[in-house]
This record gives C-alpha cells, structure tokens and sequence, in this order.
C-alpha cells in the first residue's frame, strides 16, 4: 500500500495535533496519562482562578483545575472541578482556601480536617473560601493608611520648613567644626600620653628615691631612745622650774638682788661712791700716791 503525499501530508497534521494538545496540557499542570480523582469546590468568588491552577495540600502539589462552571442561576456559587491524585483520600470537613501570593499567582490550599474515619467520595463538593493572606492583610490596612496621609503631609512639610531654616545649617557647621576641635584633641590627648609614658619611668625613679629616703628616716626615729629623751627634758624641765622657784624666792643672791630693795638701793650707792672715786682718783692722783727718792716728806 503506498501513500500519497495527502495521506501523508494528513497523518503528520494529526500527529502534530496530538502533539500539541498533549503539550499544552502538560504546559498547563494536567495530568495526561496518570489517572485522578474529580472533586467539586464551591466559591462565592474565583477572582484570579483559571484552568491549570495548582491544588496544593500541606504545601504538596497533589492537583490541579480542571474546569470551572458558573452557575448563572445561582450566582453566589461558582463550582471549580478539581483533579487530584488518586492516592489523596481528602477527609471529611476539609475545606479549600482560594490564596494568591505578592506576585499575584493564584493557588487552591486543601485544607485537611483532623477526622481518620470518614473521607469525602469521589465527586463530593468541599466547601470554598478565600484566604485573605498578606494581599488581604494590606487592603485592610488601607483605611488606616489613607487617614494616616493628612498627618504625614503635615509632617512632611514641617520637615521640609526645618530642613530649609539656616540656623539647621549653622548648626551642621557648628557640629562640624566641633568636631574638628575633638579630633585636634584626641591627637593632643595622644601626644600628652606618649609624653607621659617617656616621664612615667623617671618619676617612679624618684618616687622609689623618695622612698627609701622616707624609710630610711622612719629607721633614724625607731632608733631614737625617745624614754630617755623625754626623761632628759622632764629633768631640765624640773631644773628650771627649781630655779625659778629660788629666783621668786628670798633665797640665794639673785633672788635678794630681785627681791630686796634696800640691797638694790645700797648696791646702786656703792657703785656711784665707786665711780665718784675713780673719778677724783683720775682727777687729782697725787692725794692717793707719793713717790720720793729721798724719803717721805712731811708737810
């Protein structure tokens, strides 16, 4: 049997057919060849969703979407028909979470009940929910931040008044100059350091001198019979107090001479007869010595 460029013209267009719905299957996630299990998800909203969307479990890919149908009787109730792998057994009051990531990539979370005994048969429908997730979180937040605005214009202007003030670049060159002044301190204190790390050794030197000086004269003190010192002064104490005690009293010369007047008085005269003889004595000499080489003359 021969064929002819139609025939095979035809075979390679349907080959090239098979071909590419197998690849754009495969590009979409859905299981070709392996066998899966179809269940039903109801949502309210699949905003985002489409078909080939990945089913995730615990973070396990375990299927995708197959089809979604609108209900337009009923239009709060969107059904999503999902193909999940055969060895999944979902258990009964699990849900799916419609979840979508910053990039905003859309996912379904199977979210696995606790109950070991009962499961859900093949075509049952869970129940749908969307997960508010990050995306969710930050819209709610967007109320607070759009009251926020008037308060951080205010701010932002107060800001720009204050970056515009000269007295905030005076002070920047204040701060600039002050620090100047600390570095040209810091290489004083440096300076100051090393100067007294060269002087510290030679003070020691001293301070050790000064030291010995003051042991060795501590040494001098012990070595002082300081009894017998204070024995001595008490005795010369003693001494002079006896001494004093005559000189108050009548007895001895010294204490007549301080005490007795009439022997003042006498003294006094004796030395001015004294002195009144010397006196005639230098005045007239000759009534008091004679010299003769002949003998003594009468007058």
């Amino acid at each position: 049997m021969k064929f002819t460029k139609e025939i095979q013209i035809a075979l390679v267009a349907i080959v090239a057919l098979i071909v590419l719905y197998f690849g754009l299957n495969f590009l979409k996630g859905l299981s070709i060849f392996s066998s899966s299990n179809t269940y039903c998800l109801a949502f309210e909203d699949v905003s985002g969703m489409s078909n080939s969307s990945p089913v995730y479990a615990n973070g396990y890919k375990v299927g995708v979407v197959e089809k979604i149908v609108y209900d337009y009787e009923n239009t709060k109730k969107i059904v999503a028909k999902i193909g999940v792998d055969k060895a999944m057994r979902i258990p009964v009051g699990s849900h799916a979470e419609l979840s979508s990531d910053l990039l905003g990539n859309i996912k379904i979370n199977l979210v696995l009940s606790d109950n070991p005994l009962k499961f859900l048969s093949v075509g049952d429908t869970i129940p749908g929910m969307i997960e508010q997730g990050m995306m969710g979180k930050a819209a709610e937040l967007v109320p607070a931040v759009e009251s926020m605005m008037p308060k951080l214009d205010s701010i932002l202007t107060s800001l720009n008044q204050l970056l515009a003030d000269p007295a905030l670049r005076n002070t920047l060159h204040n701060v600039e100059g002050m620090t100047a002044n600390l570095n040209q301190t810091s290489v004083d204190l440096r300076r100051l350091s090393a100067s007294l790390g060269n002087e510290v050794p030679s003070m020691m030197k001293k301070a050790d001198g000064v030291l010995d000086n003051t042991q060795q004269l501590t040494a001098n003190l012990s070595a002082v019979d300081v009894a017998s010192m204070t024995a001595k002064v008490n005795q010369t104490l003693a001494n002079v107090e006896e001494m004093t005690r005559k000189l108050n009293s009548n007895e001895g010369t010294l204490g007549l001479l301080m005490r007795d007047a009439s022997l003042y008085r006498n003294l006094s005269a004796t030395a001015a007869d004294a002195d009144s003889l010397v006196k005639d004595l230098k005045a007239h000499p000759k009534r008091y010595v004679h010299f003769s080489v002949f003998g003594k003359k009468d007058k």
